[in-house]
């Protein structure tokens, strides 16, 4: 018996609320014990629902919708449901009842609420998952509480006498909540950590690892493993693999990267042809399946890259030494050799065990400058390798034609580094610039990925794969409403479907006009959020049918997997039936919780990163910038500065007419002079207002004549934002219904950010990079 089953039951149009032991008559069941847990599973799942006379249904069919109730900093929120089939459900701030956000939760739709304009209110809390929350404490003569981090946290955190820890006022702390919120009694925790001082330097990340619930030590049964692994190689391992020791090898990465898991080498054939090597760490012979580094890694799922520091999946001793292809070391690895058309196509490949002896360790910069700005010292220094360089931009160049051509989508969105003093207050924010260094590891990752999937997905074995399903219809619906504004559409094939090619050809149209910016967020938030899975179901965004990742085992747990089974392939006992099942059961849990724990990461990246970039934004309030109106809704719009930090501009600040909002136009507009602002629309803006604890950033727009300079150039402040594209450039990380009502463009709906409120733009279209 299993969930489906039940499920199937209910689903019938015939089916109506039974008991339990009406349940198992109906389905043949004899184990009520095991029949009642899977009915309990369920219900707390928020698959089905139990009534007040016991019988079970399921929610839709009781006017009920389970699902994560997405809380908005201004005291309302959302029901995302389970369903993916249906709208979310407004909750207003008076039916709440006692639910946090993140809550998995069942709700009542209200009568008289139909279509997008359902409203709700909560019945019953099925999941908690606030237990533990970060904040700050404040004491006061009668009361001590904690004021959460998060704003979608609604509720102070009331602490008992006796509960503090010895808290004193403004320390950041992590409460554990001992007593659930009601309709109208708020939450009471006691602290169980005290983080230090807010301001102190390093608090304010290490609130941010908290609040995510990250680790930042490894369990010391997993530092023991590690400990254990020899730093020399075995020569019995090395008799087993193909010896690259000689060839030329080279790692091309950050300057600061610490964990350096692909190296690179290429040579042309007699007959035009490029043999490409790519070579990856072979963490899967120092990290064993069911083992305590397994374990944690698979928990991890994850490096996680925060501004000032970073918490890698696998201990340091495997991440940065051992594993690590540090130049003049001999170390492990699985390499993907491939003859590659001067067309670009791949003709032939292997993979195979390896042993390498990476030449030089490269940065970015450096190649950039050997192969751009041919500096005289660098091209001296690694003279014998500039040939190689040159001919790995040529080939690069071919892959990203090739790639085009096919209809792969790139969405050039600037990032920024934030650099840090040593007491890690920000001191200056960096464009990330993308150079033909960084194109040549993106492509040749990207097709040792394509490669690795299709031949998994050919032999027809259980894989973790990379996927990026096409944009859902009501999605693309409201894109194309959205676009239509500007007379662009996107266009269906004949079998009514969307190809990656349409986007393509959207973004190609408006390269280098002022809403470029804005109409490529608007078609990226139409997208799906890339994904793990154990179906190969393709990358959208890459146009590419079979995908994977298999170029960074270090730091993520996907690769590693893909690892460990290409690495069983070579086994010449095979697959049994039995390690069949037994490893599909486990590559669908493995890219759930890889899917789940990549989410989080992001999510804990980009708000440390945008907390220094408003800790930045703090020096230059009263400073006048440059920018680009990036977004509009009823309450004002947001504007983009150069620096990629964005702020609001209300529309209480602008005194010269009455202006009221145009949906279709998304513009304000000017009652009696017709004046309006437009996405796209360059403006000069005044730094008002700044809060580092809310994240916001609020503006007022300056008139040409009232422009004075400031401190606009200094510090990073003016410069301009370049794109840059990490390993792979990934499309749709903020897809599907589990998303903010923020300030949705497409479609105009208009979101839950609030009054006077603002917010650092949060960079959703690339991956993370070392």
């Amino acid at each position: 018996m299993d969930r489906e089953e039940i499920l199937t039951l209910m689903r019938a149009r015939s089916y109506r609320p039974l008991t339990a032991s009406e349940l198992m008559v109906a389905l043949g069941i004899e184990d009520e014990g095991a029949f009642m847990e899977l009915l309990h599973s369920l219900e707390q799942e928020g698959y089905i629902v139990r009534t007040r006379k016991d019988k079970y249904g399921l929610p839709e069919k009781m006017g009920l919708v389970s699902g994560r109730l997405q809380a908005s900093p201004r005291g309302y929120a959302f029901v995302v449901p389970l369903d993916k089939d249906r709208e979310d459900l407004y909750i207003g701030a008076l039916n709440i009842n006692g639910a946090m956000h993140g809550d998995l939760v069942l709700a009542r739709v209200l009568p008289g609420t139909t279509g997008r304009r359902q409203e709700g209110e909560i019945i019953r809390v099925l999941q908690r998952v606030n237990k533990r929350v970060v904040g700050t404490f404040d004491a006061t003569r009668n009361l001590d509480f904690v004021i959460p981090d998060d704003a979608r946290l609604h509720q102070d955190i009331i602490i008992p006498a006796g509960a503090s820890l010895e808290a004193r006022d403004r320390d950041k702390v992590v409460v554990e909540i001992t007593r659930w919120p009601e309709a109208r009694r708020s939450p009471e925790g006691r602290v169980i950590q005290v983080l230090g001082q807010t301001g102190a330097p390093g608090v304010d990340v290490l609130s941010i690892i908290k609040k995510y619930g990250l680790e930042t030590e490894f369990p010391p049964e997993v530092i023991r493993e590690a400990e254990e692994i020899p730093r020399d190689l075995e020569p019995g391992e090395l008799a087993k693999r193909r010896d690259l020791r000689d060839w030329r090898l080279v790692t091309i990465d950050g300057a600061d990267a610490r964990d350096l898991d692909d190296a690179v080498s290429l040579e042309r054939r007699p007959d035009g042809s490029y043999l490409l090597g790519v070579h990856i760490a072979d963490v899967s012979f120092y990290v064993r399946e069911g083992r305590p580094l397994d374990r944690e890694a698979f928990n991890r799922g994850t490096s996680v890259y925060f501004v000032d520091r970073v918490i890698p999946m696998l201990p340091a001793r495997l991440s940065n030494d051992i594993c690590s292809l540090n130049a003049g070391e001999d170390r492990l690895a699985i390499t993907a050799l491939m003859t590659i058309s001067p067309a670009g196509t791949v003709k032939d490949y292997e993979l195979f065990p390896s042993v390498i002896r990476v030449r030089e360790r490269m940065t970015y910069d450096d190649v950039r400058r050997i192969l751009e700005d041919k500096d005289p010292e660098l091209m001296e220094r690694y003279r014998e390798l500039v040939p190689d360089f040159q001919l790995m931009a040529r080939l690069a160049a071919i892959l990203r034609r090739r790639r085009r051509r096919r209809g792969a989508i790139d969405f050039d969105f600037p990032e920024a580094k934030v650099k840090l003093d040593d007491q890690g207050l920000p001191v200056a924010i960096i464009p990330r610039q993308r150079t033909v260094a960084e194109g040549i590891i993106e492509e040749f990752m990207i097709v040792a990925n394509e490669v690795v999937a299709r031949h998994l997905y050919e032999l027809a074995v259980p894989a973790v794969y990379r996927v990026h399903e096409e944009p859902a219809p009501d999605k693309l619906e409201a894109l194309n409403t959205f676009l239509a504004y500007f007379g662009l559409h996107i266009k269906p094939n004949r079998e009514g479907r969307v190809r990656p090619r349409a986007f393509q050809e959207i973004l190609a149209a408006v390269k280098g006009r002022p809403e470029e910016r804005v109409i490529s967020t608007v078609m990226l938030r139409s997208m799906m959020h890339a994904r793990y899975a154990g179906d190969c179901l393709g990358h959208f965004g890459l146009a590419s049918p079979y995908y994977c990742h298999f170029t960074s085992p270090i730091r993520r747990y996907p690769d590693l997997v893909v690892h460990r089974i290409l690495r069983e392939t070579w086994s010449p006992a095979g697959f049994s039936a039995e390690r069949m099942a037994q490893l599909s059961a486990f590559v669908a849990l493995a890219a759930v919780q890889a899917s789940e724990r990549e989410k989080l990461a992001e999510e804990a990246e980009r708000e440390s990163l945008d907390m220094k970039k408003v800790q930045y934004m703090e020096r230059h309030v009263g400073a006048t910038f440059a920018g680009v109106i990036s977004g509009v809704v009823p309450y004002g719009f947001f504007v983009e500065l150069e620096n990629t930090v964005e702020g609001l501009v209300h529309v209480s600040t602008l005194t010269d007419d009455y202006y009221h909002y145009q949906e279709d136009q998304l513009a304000l507009v000017g009652e009696h002079t017709g004046k309006s602002y437009r996405i796209g629309q360059p403006v000069t803006v005044l730094v008002t207002r700044v809060s580092v604890d809310a994240r916001q950033v609020d503006f007022e727009l300056v008139k040409p004549e009232e422009e004075k300079t400031g401190p606009v150039g200094g510090s990073g402040a003016k410069v301009k934002g370049h794109p840059v594209k990490a390993r792979e450039r990934e499309a749709g990380p903020s897809g599907g219904k589990a998303r903010k009502k923020a300030m949705t463009m497409a479609g105009g709906k208009t979101g839950s950010k609030g009054k006077g409120k603002a917010r650092v733009r949060r960079n959703k279209g690339t991956r993370r990079r070392k």
